[in-house]
């Protein structure tokens, strides 16, 4: 009897979508900053825990995968309306963030800033995968 291994396809998706003129390693942290707000609110994308065969214990992670995408800033703008439209879950980073050193201040960089003016380098998303592929039109698949 063989066992077959089928690919796991999720009803939903988490994208995120960052600006292309950002540099590496602001990519991974505005990526690393953004999926952690989805999962401190929505804990149907965690999983389990982990452990090895010593049973040390390791945090649980997201149940399916990041899809990382980029584009141009009025692309993240679009889905960044788009995202607003179908009341998607979502995380904004913009760049007012590099400046700051902490949490509040974070907070309050965005808090000082209308939506429609917002300088976005990075929006997370979350939600069903047709809503999501309409949320991220436009960009492409981070290299």
């Amino acid at each position: 009897m063989t066992t077959e291994t089928f690919p796991v396809r999720f009803d939903t998706k988490i994208a995120v979508v960052l600006r292309e003129d950002l540099q590496p390693w602001q990519r991974l942290n505005v990526t690393a900053f953004l999926v952690s707000g989805l999962g401190s609110e929505l804990p149907e994308v965690i999983g389990e825990p982990y452990a090895d065969a010593d049973g040390t214990p390791y945090l649980p992670m997201f149940r399916q995968p990041v899809l990382v995408f980029e584009g141009t800033k009025e692309t993240l703008t679009a889905a960044h309306t788009r995202a607003l439209s179908r009341s998607l879950p979502r995380a904004v980073f913009t760049s007012d963030l590099f400046a700051t050193g902490n949490d509040r201040d974070n907070r309050a960089a965005v808090r000082a800033v209308p939506k429609d003016q917002l300088d976005l380098v990075g929006l997370a998303v979350y939600g069903p995968r047709n809503a999501v592929d309409k949320v991220v039109k436009g960009a492409c698949m981070h290299p």
